[in-house]
């Protein structure tokens, strides 16, 4: 689990210093979809030349992803387009329509199963300028076998049960996909067997450490503050690190920052007087508070939603993405996770990445608990980095919620490690369109 920074208070003279091992079981993504240099989009309507985006983002684009910013922005927009297809045909042909996706070169597929209404669906297709795809599963029918195949591991020993890790549908190849600590388990019948990913247990590590916690800041005023910048969450002596998500308003017109619901230290006292507290950072020390967390939800999904005091509601009322030091992204709207398309994250700890999603609607298990409706994209994300903000394009995504490689010290060993194995990090997350669905009201800030 992609978990924030822990701290915790100094103890008094004499007493000794509590030691405290926080524990993080990382989930590695079924690889969905082949990551890697990604050629031209031969696809989309024509883009800016200069398009507006902070250098440090291009930056990210063109190192990670391997194309220009104008093809990141072009994809993220077509990745839009035949989402907004793949919602009325799911409706229009739910008998062979079989999901949507972008391929490596940036076009929008449209997989079609046989049966009624085939021949209709396939010119939609083509009259919307997507690619068809014949397959023999419809969507309906992979939704089904992802059901089934839950209920069935509800049923199964201990030995089976726990060994495994999550079940997604696999798009690109028209299946499920399960992913399992070792080969050779009982599986049912309709599970094709190339398509059971065999890895280990994830390694248990964290970031657990013992300093004193830093007083406010004296004098320190309201500024600008964007998604991306680190805070610190306080419920008595322990206070977690996180990365602020998307600033937003809720159904009153109140300022409200949308981040991760693991990053409140006390959740059961969320709401109420004794309200977890949530304080800007200055560097490494605590600054002033900016509000407390009027709602957290961990379980089948992963967000907070934070109460801004009415001393920063002007600094937070705005639409900015950013990393420390560098200039934001305006978000222009509310995007849905489609495989393939470009998406980068911002987080406090390591800045602005970029990968491709590869895998939504998924079911994984994180630590003890299931998070599901999750979307997943090849990125490396750390400790400090959770609650942040992921976007495709100028669009809000999704919240950092948990990395399969969140016990090592930096980015740059497991991406390394992915070159050579193939194993490339995953980063999890929590998608906001799902938040605002859950809460009538809620919007996001937008140009």
């Amino acid at each position: 689990m992609l978990l924030p920074r822990m701290r915790f208070s100094m103890p008094s003279a004499g007493r000794r210093r509590p030691q405290t091992l926080v524990r993080t079981a990382a989930i590695a993504a079924t690889t969905l979809l082949v990551a890697g240099p990604l050629a031209a989009s031969a696809q989309a309507d024509p883009t800016p030349a200069t398009p507006d985006l902070p250098a440090a983002l291009i930056d990210a684009i063109t190192r990670d992803l391997k194309i220009s910013p104008q093809d990141y922005l072009q994809r993220a927009d077509v990745a839009q387009k035949v989402a907004a297809f793949a919602t009325t045909a799911q409706r229009q042909y739910p008998n062979v329509f079989g999901g949507a996706w972008l391929d490596e070169n940036g076009k929008a597929v449209v997989a079609l199963a046989p049966g009624d209404g085939i021949d209709q669906a396939r010119k939609a297709v083509t009259d919307a300028g997507f690619t068809a795809k014949d397959v023999s599963k419809s969507e309906t029918t992979l939704r089904g076998e992802k059901n089934a195949f839950q209920q069935w591991l509800k049923d199964q020993p201990e030995s089976v049960s726990k060994a495994i890790r999550g079940v997604a549908i696999d798009t690109l190849n028209n299946s499920i996909a399960v992913r399992a600590d070792k080969p050779g388990l009982p599986l049912p019948g309709f599970v094709d067997p190339a398509r059971v990913i065999v890895m280990s247990a994830p390694p248990v590590g964290g970031e657990g450490v013992d300093v004193p916690q830093a007083s406010d800041i004296a004098g320190a005023g309201p500024r600008a503050m964007a998604a991306g910048e680190a805070y610190a969450s306080v419920a008595g002596r322990m206070s977690l690190r996180c990365s602020l998500g998307f600033n937003g308003t809720d159904g009153s017109g109140n300022v409200v920052n949308i981040t991760a619901g693991h990053c409140n230290p006390n959740i059961p006292a969320t709401g109420g007087a004794n309200s977890p507290a949530v304080y800007a950072m200055a560097g490494d020390s605590r600054g002033p508070q900016i509000g407390v967390f009027q709602k957290s939800v961990l379980g089948n999904e992963d967000y907070s939603i934070i109460s801004v005091n009415g001393d920063y509601q002007g600094a937070l009322n705005n639409p900015l993405v950013s990393v420390p030091g560098n200039a934001p992204i305006s978000i222009t709207g509310v995007a849905v996770p489609v495989v393939g398309a470009p998406v980068c994250k911002s987080g406090a700890r390591t800045g602005f990445s970029c990968g491709v999603v590869n895998a939504v609607d998924q079911t994984v298990q994180v630590g003890d608990r299931m998070l599901t409706q999750s979307f997943s994209a090849n990125i490396c994300a750390l400790p400090g980095d959770s609650g942040g903000p992921l976007v495709t394009g100028t669009l809000a995504l999704g919240i950092s919620s948990a990395s399969s490689v969140a016990d090592y010290p930096i980015c740059e060993i497991p991406n390394l490690i992915g070159l050579i194995t193939g194993n490339t990090p995953q980063l999890f997350a929590q998608p906001v369109s799902t938040v605002l669905s859950d809460n009538p009201g809620l919007r996001v800030s937008t140009t």
